[in-house]
């Protein structure tokens, strides 16, 4: 695990009902439990604390160790800088005990004049893995000043020792890390505390994953993503046009290429529209449309585009022949059930609901979820891509982890929903995200707008309602 997925994992608690406030409380909790393990109780000990979430832990931590230690808080920095609720809560409790000595130092002229020397442990919570380069002042005074004690004094570190990778950080005995190891944590002893997370957070899509994987990637317009949408055919021109409708609330452009006829319906200014002559796509189509994809960063093909023999040909060829990372969904799917070798090396991401999963597999998928996600696993890990099966639960895997999807209604079984995911997950293959991500928040994304329009509406709307409310599907997340 990395540490870009305790934020993820904070946010998704947060909108479990976990609340900020209780993870905080495991966490110091978690540590003034691991030092009197350690080093017993009745001891001096000294709790040196920034103004962030890190010393956020250590106001807990100093408020448990206090029921039978000697402790001090030294705040360094000004407290009107405590910057989360949760944080400052904490603060104010500490400042109404009479028990727990607290020293606010706001600069490194306090810092340097200190004299450690009576404390058994000292506790660093100054800066936590958010913090970048070499600690400023008076956080560098402060780990300087922690260091004269090393091998005199226990020094233990909250999550990491402060300043962490630089060369200015805490000469920490061992720090104390919380749910799970980090990949980026090296050349320092850690130890472990759960502080509450359920199971469910190993595998639940949720508006954390989506608050990273919407980061805009440029200033200038291409440089968020352009997306070609590739279907329509003579019986079908909604699909591909929900498809594009979605994907152009997040991407820069929206290439939409269509057979002529059915183009005919659509007038968008919004879209990029790339007519093909005929009723249908066929394989004489191939090489134009193949340039026009190297212009997108993403493809997704197979909203509307049929059933029509030569159009299966043409959806195998491409498919076989594309660079770009690509969604298949719907007819789509049909045609590469007929040979799933055209899948071989591509970067891709297929959307079945469970009748299209039985056409391309052979098999039903379950009903429970953790069968159901074990299936698509297997899946996913023969063809070498990512699989989304969508339903009341949408199940999504790279065939190394999975992850499930619980937003969305009843009211979404209406026709094109599916067209609306699709061009979603292609939009976010377009800002270069992977596919495990993308399939994952772009059925997030999806059942979110859904979920949007109920409010609004009851269980009975349409298709272009929900991508309509992709606006504020994303204002959702963005403010959570």
């Amino acid at each position: 695990m990395r540490i870009e997925d305790v934020y993820v994992w904070d946010l998704n608690a947060k909108w479990l009902g976990i609340t900020p406030y209780q993870l905080m409380e495991n966490a110091g909790a978690g540590v003034a439990r691991v030092i009197e393990e350690r080093f017993g109780r009745g001891l001096r000990i000294a709790v040196f604390s920034g103004t962030g979430n890190n010393g956020g832990d250590g106001f807990v931590a100093a408020r448990h160790l206090s029921f039978e230690n000697d402790v001090t808080v030294f705040l360094v920095g000004d407290e009107a800088k405590i910057r989360s609720e949760e944080a400052r809560h904490n603060w104010e409790i500490l400042k109404r005990l009479d028990f727990v000595e607290i020293k606010v130092l706001k600069d490194s002229a306090y810092i340097k004049e200190l004299d450690l020397s009576g404390y058994d442990v000292i506790v660093d919570a100054l800066l936590g893995a958010g913090t970048k380069g070499e600690p400023r002042e008076p956080v560098r005074s402060a780990i300087e000043k922690i260091n004269e004690y090393a091998g005199k004094a226990k020094l233990v570190s909250v999550d990491l020792p402060s300043g962490y990778p630089s060369n200015v950080r805490v000469k920490a005995d061992f720090a104390v890390t919380f749910q799970w190891d980090k990949e980026e944590y090296k050349d320092f002893e850690r130890v472990i505390v759960k502080i509450g997370y359920p199971r469910e957070l190993h595998h639940l899509v949720g508006p954390g994953d989506a608050k990273f994987t919407l980061r805009k990637r440029g200033k200038h317009k291409g440089q968020n993503g352009k997306l070609l949408v590739v279907g329509g055919s003579s019986s079908y021109y909604g699909a591909p046009y929900l498809a594009s409708k979605a994907a152009s609330y997040l991407v820069d452009l929206v290439y939409l290429a269509m057979p002529a006829e059915p183009a005919k319906r659509i007038s968008d200014p919004d879209l990029i529209l790339r007519p093909f002559l005929g009723e249908n796509f066929s394989p004489e189509h191939i090489n134009d449309l193949l340039g026009l994809a190297e212009k997108a960063d993403a493809v997704v093909i197979g909203p509307g585009i049929g059933l029509a023999k030569e159009t299966k040909e043409f959806v195998r060829e491409f498919v076989k022949r594309c660079e770009r990372p690509m969604v298949i969904d719907a007819d789509g799917l049909k045609a590469v059930a007929e040979d799933l070798g055209v899948l071989e090396g591509k970067t891709f991401v297929l959307t079945p609901h469970a009748g299209e999963f039985n056409i391309l597999f052979g098999v039903k998928p379950p009903e429970g979820l953790l069968e159901r996600a074990e299936l698509v696993r297997e899946k996913a890990l023969e063809i070498g891509g990512v699989i989304l099966l969508k339903g009341s639960y949408d199940v999504i895997s790279d065939g190394k982890t999975w992850k499930y999807n619980r937003t969305g209604n009843t009211g979404m079984t209406t026709g094109g929903t599916g067209d609306v995911l699709a061009g979603l997950v292609g939009a976010l293959l377009a800002f270069g995200n992977s596919p495990l991500r993308s399939a994952s928040v772009g059925a997030f994304l999806n059942g979110l707008a859904g979920d949007i329009v109920k409010e609004e509406f009851g269980e009975n709307f349409t298709a272009l309602e929900l991508a309509k409310r992709v606006p504020k599907a994303i204002k959702w997340v963005e403010e959570f």
